[in-house]
């Protein structure tokens, strides 16, 4: 076959075009052609990813029926812009040059010189243009990444998607800010994810106390881009559908350190303990001497209820719940036998604990339910009702930020060579231990210090039959121990005195 006779692919990919300008594509595409016509090649075909990074092992589709087309004999070159537009990662680029190679194919670039990978010495030089671009690319991620840990030391807002409740440069956007605020209370108030995600949805769950419905942030987000497009004499772009929120994203908004002023930097190597819980507080930036940065904006959340929120997130009994954390009936899981204290499961229309009780669900959650009615009533209700230990809860915190202050300053001596690698592990190994227990002891606290839109209600019997069962569970938490005591079988009459109620006693 003559050099007029090969068949030239162009192949064009632009990393980011959020706009579709197009403008680097067809730039590309003009280069290709007028490169193809120089040559007197035969146009074999346009291969187009536009606005597709090839970062990762994300799959380019163009590049995939490129590869395709190779193998099927149907192209005898391929021309792109530069190297890094057809290869993002080693394994696409070892898959173009082992396909060149088979095929035959010439690899030519509009801005570089042809590679012949059927050669020796054409595979070593599509190597070299291989590292040389991936070393761009983590020279530039490098370079990414300290802008973005010196924009939090700083304390400004981090760059990319706004939050809901921030506007790009910090400010707060008020209605969408109470709404934040509303989330977090309803779920100190024990409100469930999926309840909060369906009440934001204005269904199931919409008698969670002022819920605003509200449409999915990423509805809201691509409404403002397509107002700045429209600005800019742009098409605009398609909108997501208004569906109904999802317990991620609620989960997401819980856990954001921002919304209690803190300031965030996450590192992309993982935590070398692999705990999960860990490293949502990991991504608090903490300054030389281990102390939070803080944030130029305006919190929308108190430290102590977000830190609260994360210990009942971080509770061992949700975790490791993998059926849900949404409980199904008032009891469930509350309730505890009075043979062997241990908490009672639904079964069908009943609390069982094997072995000791067999009791109605309908029964016992009748009783249990006026008789926190009744205790909701009384005038000295508030007096009655237990306390979380508040100094004892600074008293932790300040504990636990003087050991990861040590932490960092351990890490510190070991970058400088004053301290050895053995004595950094037994300094975090024994560190870590103490934080661990201390966060125990936080969890059990804080669960005194939740808010519960009942009892922080005008008019809490109200708020409680109004309240959803989550609230009302934790209600019944807050107030009393409920257990269940065996009952006669074939004996249907309720028989008050075949359970107890023990009201929780105030702390002094």
């Amino acid at each position: 076959m003559s050099s007029e006779e090969r068949r030239a692919a162009i192949y064009l990919r632009i990393s980011q075009d959020r706009e579709n300008t197009r403008l680097g594509v067809d730039r590309h595409r003009e280069d290709a052609e007028a490169l193809i016509a120089a040559r007197r090649w035969i146009s074999a075909g346009i291969y187009e990813d536009n606005d597709l990074s090839g970062k990762g092992h994300k799959k380019r589709p163009a590049f995939e029926r490129l590869l395709e087309d190779i193998g099927a004999g149907l192209i005898d070159v391929v021309v792109a812009q530069e190297w890094p537009r057809l290869e993002r990662n080693r394994i696409d680029g070892v898959r173009i040059i082992e396909a060149a190679q088979r095929g035959h194919v010439l690899l030519t670039f509009a801005k570089g010189s042809d590679i012949d990978c059927t050669t020796a010495a054409g595979r070593l030089s599509a190597d070299m243009f291989s590292a040389i671009a991936r070393n761009e690319i983590e020279v530039k991620a490098e370079r990414q990444s300290r802008a973005q840990r010196q924009r939090a030391e700083q304390g400004r807002p981090p760059k990319g998607v706004r939050p809901l409740g921030y506007a790009s440069n910090g400010d707060v956007i008020k209605d969408e800010a109470e709404a934040v605020e509303r989330i977090y209370i309803a779920f100190s108030s024990g409100a469930s994810l999926r309840a909060i995600a369906a009440a934001l949805s204005g269904g199931e769950g919409k008698d969670l106390p002022k819920m605003p419905n509200l449409p999915r942030h990423n509805r809201t987000l691509m409404i403002e881009r397509n107002a700045r497009r429209s600005e800019e004499d742009l098409e605009p772009r398609l909108v997501p559908t208004d569906s109904p929120w999802v317990s991620s994203t609620v989960l997401g908004i819980l856990r954001n350190p921002r919304y209690a002023g803190y300031s965030t930097y996450t590192p992309k190597e993982v935590l070398t303990n692999g705990d999960r819980r860990r490293s949502w507080r990991a991504q608090i930036l903490r300054d030389e001497h281990g102390e939070p940065v803080l944030g130029r904006w305006d919190r929308i959340v108190s430290l102590d209820v977000w830190e609260a929120v994360q210990d009942r997130l971080d509770d061992p009994a949700r975790i490791t719940n993998r059926a849900g954390t949404d409980r199904k009936h008032l009891g469930s899981g509350l309730y505890r036998c009075g043979v062997c204290d241990k908490p009672v499961k639904a079964q069908g229309l009943r609390y069982r604990c094997e072995g000791h009780v067999l009791r109605s669900r309908a029964q016992i959650d009748d009783f249990v339910v006026e008789t926190v009615r009744r205790r909701l009533q009384l005038p000295d209700l508030y007096d009655l009702l237990p306390s979380a230990d508040e100094p004892r809860m600074r008293e932790i915190k300040g504990e636990i930020d003087d050991r990861r202050a040590r932490l960092h300053r351990a890490q510190r001596d070991y970058d400088d060579e004053l301290i050895e690698g053995l004595d950094l592990k037994r300094i975090r190994d024994r560190e870590n231990a103490a934080i661990d227990t201390l966060e125990v002891d936080r969890l059990r606290l804080s669960l005194g210090m939740a808010h519960n839109s009942v009892l922080e209600a005008r008019d809490p019997l109200t708020a409680f039959d109004g309240g959803d069962l989550a609230i009302r569970r934790q209600t019944i938490e807050i107030l009393c121990e409920v257990h269940l005591l065996p009952h006669p079988r074939g004996i249907k009459v309720f028989n008050p005195d075949s359970l107890t109620v023990t009201w929780r006693q105030p702390t002094t």
